[in-house]
Protein backbone atom coordinates (compact mmCIF):
# COMPACT_ATOMS: atom_id res chain seq x y z
CA UNK A 1 0.00 0.00 0.00
CA UNK A 2 3.04 2.28 0.38
CA UNK A 3 4.20 1.76 -2.85
CA UNK A 4 0.73 2.52 -4.21
CA UNK A 5 -0.37 5.68 -1.90
CA UNK A 6 0.52 9.08 -3.83
CA UNK A 7 0.72 12.34 -2.32
CA UNK A 8 -3.24 13.57 -1.85
CA UNK A 9 -3.27 17.07 -3.83
CA UNK A 10 -4.83 17.95 -0.89
CA UNK A 11 -1.19 18.31 1.14
CA UNK A 12 0.34 20.49 -1.73
CA UNK A 13 -2.76 22.18 -2.14
CA UNK A 14 -2.25 23.51 1.60
CA UNK A 15 1.92 23.68 1.81
CA UNK A 16 1.18 26.47 -1.49
CA UNK A 17 -0.90 28.43 0.78
CA UNK A 18 0.60 28.34 3.92
CA UNK A 19 3.98 29.50 1.86
CA UNK A 20 2.24 32.44 0.12
CA UNK A 21 -0.13 33.89 2.75
CA UNK A 22 -1.41 36.50 -0.10
CA UNK A 23 -2.46 33.67 -2.49
CA UNK A 24 -6.79 33.28 -2.45
CA UNK A 25 -7.29 30.18 -2.52
CA UNK A 26 -10.59 28.47 -3.95
CA UNK A 27 -8.59 25.27 -3.76
CA UNK A 28 -8.09 24.11 0.33
CA UNK A 29 -11.05 25.67 2.29
CA UNK A 30 -8.70 28.12 4.27
CA UNK A 31 -10.67 30.04 6.45
CA UNK A 32 -10.38 33.38 6.61
CA UNK A 33 -8.22 34.44 9.54
CA UNK A 34 -10.37 37.31 10.98
CA UNK A 35 -13.46 34.64 11.37
CA UNK A 36 -11.78 32.28 13.75
CA UNK A 37 -13.03 32.12 17.25
CA UNK A 38 -9.78 33.72 18.53
CA UNK A 39 -11.48 35.68 21.61
CA UNK A 40 -13.82 32.58 21.95
CA UNK A 41 -11.14 30.23 22.39
CA UNK A 42 -8.94 32.18 24.98
CA UNK A 43 -12.33 32.49 27.25
CA UNK A 44 -13.23 28.79 26.84
CA UNK A 45 -9.47 27.77 27.71
CA UNK A 46 -8.72 30.53 30.27
CA UNK A 47 -11.78 28.86 32.14
CA UNK A 48 -10.51 25.59 31.30
CA UNK A 49 -6.99 25.48 32.56
CA UNK A 50 -7.93 27.95 35.44
CA UNK A 51 -9.99 25.21 37.16
CA UNK A 52 -7.00 22.37 38.39
CA UNK A 53 -9.33 19.54 37.85
CA UNK A 54 -10.91 20.53 34.46
CA UNK A 55 -7.41 21.43 33.48
CA UNK A 56 -5.74 17.79 34.48
CA UNK A 57 -8.99 16.15 32.33
CA UNK A 58 -8.50 18.49 29.35
CA UNK A 59 -4.81 17.51 29.35
CA UNK A 60 -5.02 14.11 29.91
CA UNK A 61 -5.33 11.14 27.50
CA UNK A 62 -9.65 10.01 26.76
CA UNK A 63 -11.14 7.11 25.13
CA UNK A 64 -10.47 5.85 21.74
CA UNK A 65 -14.28 6.61 20.95
CA UNK A 66 -14.03 10.31 22.37
CA UNK A 67 -15.37 12.09 25.28
CA UNK A 68 -18.65 10.94 26.56
CA UNK A 69 -20.10 14.42 26.92
CA UNK A 70 -19.15 15.48 23.15
CA UNK A 71 -20.77 12.41 22.05
CA UNK A 72 -23.86 12.97 23.63
CA UNK A 73 -24.02 16.50 22.23
CA UNK A 74 -22.91 15.58 18.88
CA UNK A 75 -26.13 13.27 18.43
CA UNK A 76 -28.37 15.36 19.80
CA UNK A 77 -26.91 18.40 17.66
CA UNK A 78 -27.65 16.05 14.41
CA UNK A 79 -30.88 15.11 15.82
CA UNK A 80 -31.59 18.63 16.14
CA UNK A 81 -30.99 19.19 12.44
CA UNK A 82 -33.32 16.64 11.14
CA UNK A 83 -35.88 17.99 12.97
CA UNK A 84 -36.42 15.67 15.54
CA UNK A 85 -38.53 13.69 13.80
CA UNK A 86 -40.61 10.86 15.68
CA UNK A 87 -39.10 7.16 15.47
CA UNK A 88 -35.61 7.41 14.48
CA UNK A 89 -34.43 7.61 17.93
CA UNK A 90 -32.00 4.47 17.23
CA UNK A 91 -30.16 6.18 14.76
CA UNK A 92 -28.63 9.06 17.18
CA UNK A 93 -27.26 6.68 19.69
CA UNK A 94 -24.47 8.70 21.41
CA UNK A 95 -23.09 4.88 21.97
CA UNK A 96 -22.73 4.62 18.01
CA UNK A 97 -20.69 7.65 17.79
CA UNK A 98 -16.78 8.07 17.54
CA UNK A 99 -15.07 11.42 17.57
CA UNK A 100 -12.18 11.45 15.25
CA UNK A 101 -9.14 13.68 13.93
CA UNK A 102 -11.02 15.56 11.60
CA UNK A 103 -13.86 13.82 9.48
CA UNK A 104 -11.23 12.86 7.31
CA UNK A 105 -9.87 10.11 9.42
CA UNK A 106 -13.43 9.12 10.02
CA UNK A 107 -13.79 8.40 6.16
CA UNK A 108 -10.20 6.49 6.16
CA UNK A 109 -11.39 4.06 8.93
CA UNK A 110 -14.79 3.07 7.25
CA UNK A 111 -13.19 2.57 4.39
CA UNK A 112 -10.89 0.50 5.72
CA UNK A 113 -13.10 -1.38 7.89
CA UNK A 114 -15.47 -2.16 5.16
CA UNK A 115 -13.63 -2.72 1.48
CA UNK A 116 -10.29 -5.04 0.70
CA UNK A 117 -8.20 -4.07 -2.46
CA UNK A 118 -10.41 -4.39 -5.49
CA UNK A 119 -13.72 -3.86 -4.08
CA UNK A 120 -16.00 -1.10 -5.26
CA UNK A 121 -17.30 2.00 -3.86
CA UNK A 122 -20.46 4.09 -5.88
CA UNK A 123 -19.04 8.13 -5.90
CA UNK A 124 -21.13 10.78 -7.25
CA UNK A 125 -19.91 12.34 -10.91
CA UNK A 126 -18.01 14.39 -9.52
CA UNK A 127 -17.05 14.30 -5.95
CA UNK A 128 -14.76 15.32 -3.62
CA UNK A 129 -11.48 14.57 -4.79
CA UNK A 130 -9.69 14.07 -1.07
CA UNK A 131 -12.16 10.58 -0.79
CA UNK A 132 -10.61 9.35 -4.01
CA UNK A 133 -7.43 9.57 -2.64
CA UNK A 134 -8.24 7.59 0.11
CA UNK A 135 -9.64 5.01 -2.78
CA UNK A 136 -6.89 4.88 -4.84
CA UNK A 137 -4.58 3.98 -1.37
CA UNK A 138 -6.57 1.24 -0.71
CA UNK A 139 -6.84 0.18 -4.24
CA UNK A 140 -10.74 0.49 -4.64
CA UNK A 141 -12.39 0.67 -7.86
CA UNK A 142 -14.96 3.12 -8.43
CA UNK A 143 -18.14 3.60 -9.91
CA UNK A 144 -19.67 6.96 -11.00
CA UNK A 145 -23.80 8.18 -10.64
CA UNK A 146 -24.44 11.24 -12.14
CA UNK A 147 -25.93 14.33 -10.42
CA UNK A 148 -28.98 16.20 -11.34
CA UNK A 149 -30.29 19.25 -9.01
CA UNK A 150 -31.67 17.07 -6.21
CA UNK A 151 -28.13 15.33 -5.86
CA UNK A 152 -27.76 11.67 -7.31
CA UNK A 153 -29.67 10.58 -10.23
CA UNK A 154 -31.49 7.59 -9.31
CA UNK A 155 -32.40 6.16 -12.46
CA UNK A 156 -29.00 6.25 -13.22
CA UNK A 157 -27.52 5.11 -10.10
CA UNK A 158 -29.89 2.03 -10.38
CA UNK A 159 -28.76 1.10 -14.10
CA UNK A 160 -25.41 1.49 -12.63
CA UNK A 161 -26.35 -1.26 -9.95
CA UNK A 162 -27.74 -3.10 -12.57
CA UNK A 163 -24.73 -3.17 -14.49
CA UNK A 164 -22.26 -4.10 -11.50
CA UNK A 165 -24.89 -6.90 -10.91
CA UNK A 166 -24.67 -8.53 -14.63
CA UNK A 167 -21.02 -8.79 -14.71
CA UNK A 168 -21.12 -10.92 -11.79
CA UNK A 169 -19.13 -7.96 -9.23
CA UNK A 170 -21.86 -7.02 -6.69
CA UNK A 171 -19.45 -8.91 -4.25
CA UNK A 172 -17.48 -6.54 -4.14
CA UNK A 173 -19.67 -3.29 -3.72
CA UNK A 174 -19.15 -2.48 -0.29
CA UNK A 175 -20.19 1.68 -0.19
CA UNK A 176 -22.50 4.27 -1.71
CA UNK A 177 -20.56 7.51 -0.95
CA UNK A 178 -22.65 10.74 -1.14
CA UNK A 179 -21.51 14.29 0.09
CA UNK A 180 -25.19 15.53 0.85
CA UNK A 181 -24.62 19.19 1.64
CA UNK A 182 -23.17 21.78 -0.54
CA UNK A 183 -21.27 19.03 -2.03
CA UNK A 184 -17.83 19.21 -2.92
CA UNK A 185 -16.81 20.10 -5.89
CA UNK A 186 -21.14 21.13 -7.48
CA UNK A 187 -22.42 22.86 -4.39
CA UNK A 188 -25.20 21.06 -4.95
CA UNK A 189 -27.63 19.32 -2.09
CA UNK A 190 -29.13 16.18 -1.69
CA UNK A 191 -33.25 16.34 -0.88
CA UNK A 192 -34.43 13.48 1.77
CA UNK A 193 -36.51 12.19 -0.82
CA UNK A 194 -32.83 10.84 -2.92
CA UNK A 195 -31.20 9.82 0.15
CA UNK A 196 -34.15 7.59 0.89
CA UNK A 197 -34.47 6.20 -2.81
CA UNK A 198 -31.16 5.66 -2.78
CA UNK A 199 -30.68 3.68 0.74
CA UNK A 200 -33.93 1.62 -0.95
CA UNK A 201 -32.18 0.85 -3.94
CA UNK A 202 -29.20 -0.12 -2.22
CA UNK A 203 -31.02 -2.63 -0.07
CA UNK A 204 -32.55 -4.21 -2.41
CA UNK A 205 -29.53 -4.80 -4.44
CA UNK A 206 -27.74 -6.10 -1.35
CA UNK A 207 -29.65 -9.32 -1.64
CA UNK A 208 -28.39 -9.99 -4.70
CA UNK A 209 -24.49 -9.60 -2.65
CA UNK A 210 -24.71 -11.11 -0.20
CA UNK A 211 -23.91 -8.57 2.42
CA UNK A 212 -24.71 -5.15 3.53
CA UNK A 213 -24.07 -2.07 1.44
CA UNK A 214 -23.50 0.64 3.58
CA UNK A 215 -24.98 4.67 2.42
CA UNK A 216 -22.23 6.54 3.50
CA UNK A 217 -23.36 10.39 4.04
CA UNK A 218 -20.10 13.03 4.24
CA UNK A 219 -22.01 16.21 6.27
CA UNK A 220 -19.32 18.07 6.57
CA UNK A 221 -20.36 21.33 5.13
CA UNK A 222 -23.69 21.20 6.51
CA UNK A 223 -23.71 24.11 8.50
CA UNK A 224 -22.64 26.09 5.61
CA UNK A 225 -25.50 27.40 4.53
CA UNK A 226 -26.84 30.78 4.45
CA UNK A 227 -30.56 30.58 3.45
CA UNK A 228 -33.24 27.59 3.35
CA UNK A 229 -34.39 25.02 4.97
CA UNK A 230 -31.78 21.66 4.89
CA UNK A 231 -32.70 18.59 3.54
CA UNK A 232 -32.72 16.04 6.72
CA UNK A 233 -29.78 13.95 6.81
CA UNK A 234 -30.00 10.06 5.81
CA UNK A 235 -30.55 8.93 9.38
CA UNK A 236 -33.92 10.27 9.59
CA UNK A 237 -34.78 8.00 6.77
CA UNK A 238 -37.09 4.71 8.30
CA UNK A 239 -34.50 2.03 8.40
CA UNK A 240 -31.07 3.87 8.22
CA UNK A 241 -30.02 2.73 11.74
CA UNK A 242 -28.24 -0.53 10.48
CA UNK A 243 -27.35 1.05 7.00
CA UNK A 244 -26.33 4.69 7.06
CA UNK A 245 -22.97 5.54 8.31
CA UNK A 246 -22.42 9.40 8.87
CA UNK A 247 -19.81 11.40 9.08
CA UNK A 248 -19.80 15.31 10.16
CA UNK A 249 -16.86 17.92 11.18
CA UNK A 250 -16.47 21.24 13.70
CA UNK A 251 -13.41 22.33 11.70
CA UNK A 252 -16.36 23.52 9.43
CA UNK A 253 -18.46 25.21 11.53
CA UNK A 254 -15.70 26.22 14.38
CA UNK A 255 -12.69 26.10 13.44
CA UNK A 256 -10.50 24.66 10.77
CA UNK A 257 -7.39 24.25 13.08
CA UNK A 258 -9.12 22.03 16.20
CA UNK A 259 -9.22 19.31 13.48
CA UNK A 260 -12.15 17.52 15.64
CA UNK A 261 -14.84 15.00 13.52
CA UNK A 262 -17.17 12.37 14.38
CA UNK A 263 -19.14 9.89 13.14
CA UNK A 264 -22.36 7.59 13.58
CA UNK A 265 -21.89 3.72 12.93
CA UNK A 266 -24.21 0.89 12.33
CA UNK A 267 -23.91 -1.22 15.51
CA UNK A 268 -21.87 -4.40 13.54
CA UNK A 269 -19.21 -1.50 12.45
CA UNK A 270 -18.90 0.27 15.50
CA UNK A 271 -15.86 -2.32 16.94
CA UNK A 272 -14.18 -2.89 13.83
CA UNK A 273 -13.81 0.55 13.06
CA UNK A 274 -12.39 1.48 16.95
CA UNK A 275 -10.12 -0.99 16.45
CA UNK A 276 -8.62 0.92 13.21
CA UNK A 277 -8.74 3.83 15.96
CA UNK A 278 -7.07 1.96 18.27
CA UNK A 279 -4.23 1.26 16.09
CA UNK A 280 -4.07 4.90 14.39
CA UNK A 281 -3.80 6.87 17.72
CA UNK A 282 -6.05 5.15 20.43
CA UNK A 283 -8.17 8.46 20.69
CA UNK A 284 -8.51 11.93 19.52
CA UNK A 285 -6.77 14.83 20.96
CA UNK A 286 -8.47 15.69 24.98
CA UNK A 287 -7.79 19.28 24.66
CA UNK A 288 -9.69 20.07 21.71
CA UNK A 289 -12.67 17.55 22.24
CA UNK A 290 -12.81 19.83 25.59
CA UNK A 291 -12.91 23.51 23.60
CA UNK A 292 -15.76 22.18 21.46
CA UNK A 293 -17.62 20.88 24.47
Amino acid sequence: MGRRTKEPPISWLMRLKLERPKLISLAAGFTDNSTLPVDESRRILNKMLGETSLGEASLQYGSTAGDDTLRDLTVRRIRRLDGNLPGQAVAYDAKRTIITNGSQQFLYMVTEALCDTGDIVLVEDPTYFVYLGIMQSRGISGRCVRMNRDGIDLEHLEQVLESIRCAGELNRLKILYLVSYYQNPTGRSTSRRVKAGALELIRHYERAAGHPIYLMEDAAYRELGFAGQQAPSALSVKGAADRVIYSGTYSKPFATGVRVGFGLLPDDLLAPVLRIKGNHDFGTGHLGQQLIV
